[in-house]
């Protein structure tokens, strides 16, 4: 059993999901994969999680979730439009309830002109929500740190929406 606060917040969500019923999917880029392991690393995970795509490459992005190439390259990859619709196509690729993703750049230099630690995290489901962050650090602290907040902001999301 995780003994951290992600780890307590992810057994949170397992828990929230599992009890209506309901699943969760990955599209990541920036993250690597990381999301998706922070989640299995949870006991009663594949009780939810159904799977994720990484998603690097913008090419991915576009074949595998379906990422308008004019989004792309209108808004860019790190881009809240971008990081919607990789939410939207991992929702609809693996049928899940609700799906999250992340993009950004994790450095160590700047990419496409954008500066290491812009994140966009998207959430889509029955709530849709996205955040945006700037975080500083090393290349696997912006990666932690956007695993952190993305696990954080749909915990809450569960939260408030189980109230209602």
């Amino acid at each position: 059993m995780p003994t951290n606060a992600i780890g307590r917040e992810v057994e949170e969500i397992i828990s929230l999901l599992a009890s209506g019923g309901q699943s969760l999917s990955t599209a990541e880029s920036l993250t690597g994969g990381g999301l998706g392991a922070m989640i299995t690393s949870v006991p009663g995970a594949s009780k939810i999680y159904l799977g994720g795509v990484i998603a690097y490459n913008a090419n991915v992005k576009e074949n595998l979730l379906g990422v308008r190439r004019s989004d792309i390259e209108e808004f860019g990859v790190v881009s809240q439009e971008v990081a919607m619709s990789m939410a939207q196509g991992a929702r609809k690729k693996f049928s899940s309830t609700w799906a999250i993703a992340t993009t950004g750049v994790a450095g160590p230099g700047a990419s496409a002109g954008i500066a290491p630690g812009t994140v966009w995290i998207a959430m889509c489901g029955p709530v849709v929500s996205s955040t945006f962050l700037e975080l500083d650090g090393e290349r696997q602290s912006v990666q932690n740190a956007t695993i952190a907040s993305a696990i954080s902001a749909f915990a809450r999301i569960l939260r408030a929406s189980s109230r209602a």
